[in-house]
């Protein structure tokens, strides 16, 4: 009985030994870090000298630097269309004509009347001078032929008038192009009974252009099958004629980057057709009146592209980066390396063994490194911190790593490391 009972007392003691181990070795993992925990992790990289490009990047639209729409200045049934989509005019080109026969009859009556007052007023000034009457002086006498003849002098005025007119409304039934460029819309068909409009209307710098469409028509007479403006279009007509050699590139920048964008900086363009071509540009005009949408406020800006691939059409779009400030050979560190607080700029570097914070200077400020103007010197290492991994991913890889070292050229740079901008 004694033995059996030591020997629960033993069973009953180990199995306290065992839990209160386990405990132990919970609370043990609980308080600490485990491999996979956020630690701070450190590298040095040297201040170098580099380029350091400040840029600002928006998206944008291929647009053509010229639209005209030319519409019939008169009244009147179409009789011809003279031009298909696709078809590349010259200004003053005749693009289509009303039918004329009423404006025609007009202008040879109206002829007629002029020569008719020019052959009474040959007349009245051939005529021999009135002999003097009873009751009549040779003065009165001359004074009567004298009004005569600029009676007949206003009446020629008039019939002059008359066929000025008339020969107006006669060149009114043709339209011709207000402008070089392609035929990118024709919106009426022969046949159709038009009112009278402005007529050459363009535009310089559209948001957009009329689309391109197809058709076709026998004798040069298109129908309005398969051509249409595009309901973007700024300039709407008859027919509408587009520059398509001509494209630029319409773009809009945000309130807080429109003072540092002006004329005349360079760019580059790249179309998201293309996205392998950048395409070089430089901005050719900034709005001074802002567009707003809710909240957002921004002003249009346009671009004009140098050596553009042959293909481009209107509406296209593209991506734009402008570069609106570069140092060359400039004492530049990552960005990630500069810390601000208030109006004190510092950055930590490796100095006999130990991390030293140094006051520094800045100039261009690149998306991913920043130029020194003063506080470092060349070769001198520049402390980066980085959190480590907090967790791994699926494929075996960690998440983190180092910001941008910069001083390398290009838009961008190995994740982990973060981008070297253009630097």
């Amino acid at each position: 009985m004694t033995r059996r009972r030591i020997t629960r007392t033993w069973v009953i003691n180990g199995v306290l030994v065992v839990l209160l181990g386990g405990a132990a070795f919970g609370i043990y993992q609980a308080f600490t870090p485990s491999s996979g925990t956020a630690q701070a992790q450190t590298r040095t990289t040297p201040a170098r000298l580099a380029t350091v490009t400040q840029t600002v990047s928006a998206a944008g639209t291929l647009a053509s630097s010229y639209t005209g729409a030319a519409n019939f200045t008169t009244a009147g049934r179409v009789s011809a269309i003279a031009v298909n989509v696709g078809d590349v005019v010259t200004a003053g080109q005749k693009l289509a004509t009303l039918d004329s026969t009423q404006a025609n009859k007009q202008l040879q009556v109206a002829q007629a009347n002029l020569q008719a007052a020019q052959d009474a007023l040959t007349a009245g000034q051939t005529a021999p001078a009135p002999t003097s009457s009873k009751g009549t002086t040779a003065t009165q006498n001359q004074a009567t032929q004298t009004s005569s003849l600029t009676s007949l002098q206003a009446k020629v005025d008039q019939a002059q008038l008359d066929v000025d007119n008339a020969q107006t409304a006669v060149n009114a039934t043709v339209l011709s192009a207000p402008g070089a460029g392609t035929v990118t819309a024709i919106n009426g068909v022969v046949g159709q009974q038009v009112g009278a409009s402005g007529s050459g209307q363009s535009s310089s710098s559209p948001s957009s252009s009329a689309a391109s469409g197809s058709g076709s028509g026998g004798n040069g007479q298109n129908s309005q099958s398969g051509q249409s403006a595009s309901a973007a279009s700024s300039a709407s007509g008859f027919v509408v004629i587009t520059n398509m050699s001509g494209l630029v590139v319409n773009t809009s920048v945000a309130e807080i980057d429109v003072s540092k964008v002006k004329a005349g900086q360079k760019a580059t363009v790249t179309l998201n057709a293309q996205p392998d071509k950048a395409i070089q540009a430089s901005v050719t005009k900034v709005d001074l009146t802002p567009t707003a949408s809710g909240n957002v406020v921004s002003y249009g800006a346009q671009l004009s592209m140098s050596g553009p691939p042959e293909g481009l059409r209107p509406g296209q779009s593209a991506s734009v980066v402008i570069t609106v400030a570069q140092a060359d050979n400039a004492l530049s560190v990552p960005a990630a390396a500069v810390r601000t607080v208030g109006n004190t700029t510092v950055v930590t570097v490796q100095q006999n063994g130990q991390s030293v914070p140094r006051q520094v200077q800045l100039g261009i400020r690149g998306e991913s490194t920043v130029q020194i103007t003063s506080g470092l010197k060349e070769g001198d290492s520049v402390v980066l911190t980085a959190a480590a991994p907090s967790a791994t991913t699926g494929n075996g890889g960690q998440r983190g790593g180092f910001p941008g070292t910069g001083g390398q050229g290009g838009n961008g740079g190995q994740r982990g490391f973060g981008g070297g901008g253009r630097g």
